[in-house]
């Protein structure tokens, strides 16, 4: 069975919409709170979501490159952030989320404040056979690539 380019785009939107909303879930369901990383490697995901609607109400086969370099760039930030997780390389100098800079010392030494934990980039927070969030979305990211690449050739 030959998969349709429209076929494709929205298998490719929909992975993204899905990796998404797994973020979300892991977040607000499950209580993880993202590290900067993260957070960037949610922005390509929104990106090629946007850019699937627009592939599918236009048609225009370019939109889906651009889908492949959203897919791409969502992974290459994951690579970089399991870089940083196994301490192959060191992370952005702003590498957490929660941080406390700019948190008076008064209200970090007041337990009636709630100050959110610092999460940090080179700490997994949960891993399935060995493998990281951000490893799963360097994976699952470049199936999703070459999906938008196969939308894009196929005529």
């Amino acid at each position: 069975m030959t998969l349709t380019r429209p076929t494709l785009i929205l298998i490719a939107t929909l992975g993204s919409a899905a990796m998404l909303g797994g973020a979300f879930a892991f977040q607000y369901i499950g209580g993880l709170a993202p590290c900067q990383l993260c957070l960037y490697q949610r922005w390509p995901h929104a990106a090629a979501i946007l850019i699937g609607i627009a592939a599918l109400a236009t048609g225009w086969r370019s939109l889906a490159w651009a889908g492949a370099l959203a897919a791409l760039a969502t992974a290459a930030i994951g690579v970089f952030h399991v870089g940083v997780e196994q301490l192959w390389w060191d992370g952005l100098a702003t590498c957490t989320a929660g941080s406390i800079t700019g948190i008076p010392t008064a209200d970090l030494l007041d337990p009636s404040k709630d100050v959110a934990a610092v999460v940090r980039c080179d700490e997994i927070a949960w891993s399935l056979f060995g493998i990281s969030m951000a490893g799963w979305n360097v994976i699952l990211s470049l199936g999703l690539a070459a999906t938008w690449i196969l939308a894009a050739r196929r005529g």
